[in-house]
């Protein structure tokens, strides 16, 4: 590949730049299949990779392609292949070549979502799939909402309006614009202790700290008990506090649990508080006919989180922020003459700035658009339930092993399980620990942790369609295997 250096070949529009953006796919794609793993991970220490990857980023005239692509051939050799069977540590799924190639084509035209006329088509696409998903929801014809870069910024955004919301029903003030006063110290957000650890960091990040947050127990599914909910609102109306929001969630990071939305709505709606779901992880199941029944109740929410680029398949980031009454986002709405004049809004031209906590936004509902039409809803509901129930088999194998204790039953794609030592002097946190990283040192496996009741535990997560119940027992029985051999080393 020749080293073009001329202005005119580095920008791909014009003729010369578009043989040099070819020239550059084609040879990266290359890249792509020569070095990519043959197993979950090449095994490198964080010191080996970075002397692996050393290079002088400041040089002045620039590299030969070789030598970049060689490098390039280096980071792709030792990062996590996603599509291998035993890869199954997070929710990080391996994406859909359909939205890869749709990545190139955002990433060429580079719009920026916070003016229409910086993205005038990209505009049109992204309102187009939040009506879409807000219908599938059943969120109502006053919704709308956002593209986000993950449930983190969304489950912001929706204890943000919560703020706002309670602020002019409580006290007829707004913390956006005047700030907090001292009666933030009484706000309040429930949610369980399974859920993300988000809702702290958004606690903080509202001015409200950390300590705003209140854990609710969870029941022998880590789900929001519902009966402790309403021992907690309870509490907090005695010490005259207020409740300022409900976060419920639709797929745990650890066990995929999903909340009883239904009754968590109903006494949301009872009480008069805000109702979010965090369904970053389980609101896929919107396009599953087999599954989505266990969404029941989300459509009583007044914001929801999903993230695409978990069980939908996208490349990250990919997630939305939809809010069940549009107006709310008013409470956020700001104005500057240069990006989305206050005329825009009267003519008709839609600005989304107004509805992001971003200015400068990718284009990243474009993937998500040409997925949907590609698959369809039959064929993508079908993947989605493909990796439940390798979730399931999972489950029901590690029951069966005497060496293997499971600590839920699977709702989603997440299993977290325990090797138990045969013998009962052993150091069974230190054998789960050792067995992860064993297989992670040797590139076998690239396998969960977490802690349950104190207890180091394993997990595998399904995010892989096309992973068989066959290659993911195989996973399972190397687990047992490992284990075994650390209780009885060689002498």
């Amino acid at each position: 590949m020749t080293h073009l250096s001329s202005t005119a070949a580095l920008l791909h529009h014009d003729a010369l730049g578009q043989a040099q953006l070819a020239e550059w796919v084609n040879v990266v794609l290359k890249t792509l299949a020569t070095h990519v793993a043959e197993l979950p991970y090449s095994g490198l220490t964080p010191a080996a990779l970075q002397q692996q990857l050393a290079c002088d980023l400041s040089a002045p005239q620039g590299l030969p392609a070789a030598e970049i692509l060689a490098r390039l051939g280096t980071v792709v050799a030792h990062c996590i292949r996603l599509d291998h069977p035993h890869t199954a540590a997070h929710l990080h799924c391996p994406p859909l070549a359909i939205s890869v190639a749709a990545e190139l084509v955002v990433a060429a035209l580079n719009p920026s979502m916070d003016s229409f006329d910086q993205a005038p088509a990209a505009t049109i696409v992204e309102m187009q799939l939040v009506r879409h998903l807000c219908d599938l929801i059943g969120l109502g014809p006053a919704a709308t909402g956002t593209f986000t870069p993950g449930a983190t910024q969304s489950n912001f955004m929706g204890l943000l309006l919560a703020r706002e919301a309670f602020y002019q029903r409580q006290w007829s003030r707004s913390a956006w614009h005047q700030g907090l006063g001292q009666e933030a110290h009484s706000l309040r957000i429930l949610c369980s202790e399974a859920s993300h650890f988000s809702v702290e960091k958004s606690a903080a990040q509202l001015g409200l700290g950390t300590q705003s947050v209140v854990r609710v127990p969870c029941d022998g599914q880590f789900r929001l008990c519902t009966r402790a909910l309403r021992a907690s609102l309870a509490a907090l109306q005695q010490q005259g506090l207020h409740a300022m929001a409900i976060v419920a969630t639709a797929g745990t990071t650890d066990f995929g649990s999903i909340d009883p939305l239904a009754e968590v709505a109903s006494i949301a709606q009872e009480m008069g508080v805000w109702l979010h779901v965090d369904a970053a992880y389980g609101g896929a199941l919107i396009y599953s006919e087999q599954h989505q029944s266990k969404l029941l109740g989300i459509a009583q929410a007044d914001s929801v989180s999903i993230d695409f680029h978990k069980l939908l398949w996208q490349p990250i980031a990919c997630g939305a922020f939809l809010l069940k009454n549009a107006a709310h986002f008013d409470l956020m709405k700001m104005h500057v003459d240069y990006l989305n004049p206050q005329e825009h809004e009267q003519a008709g031209v839609p600005d989304l700035v107004t509805r992001s906590l971003l200015t400068t936004r990718r284009f990243d509902a474009l993937k998500l658009w040409l997925s949907l039409q590609l698959l369809g809803r039959v064929r993508l509901g079908s993947m989605i339930d493909a990796t439940l129930a390798l979730a399931q088999a999972a489950a029901a194998w590690i029951k069966q092993q005497p060496q293997l204790a499971l600590l839920h039953q699977p709702m989603l794609g997440c299993v977290v399980f325990r090797y138990v030592p045969r013998s009962s002097s052993a150091d069974a946190d230190s054998l789960n620990a050792n067995i992860r990283q064993l297989f992670f040192d040797q590139g076998r496996a690239v396998l969960g942790q977490t802690r349950v009741h104190g207890q180091t535990c394993l997990k595998i997560t399904c995010m892989n369609p096309d992973t068989t119940t066959a290659q993911l027992l195989q996973l399972l029985q190397a687990v047992v295997e490992q284990g075994l051999a650390l209780e009885s080393p060689e002498k």
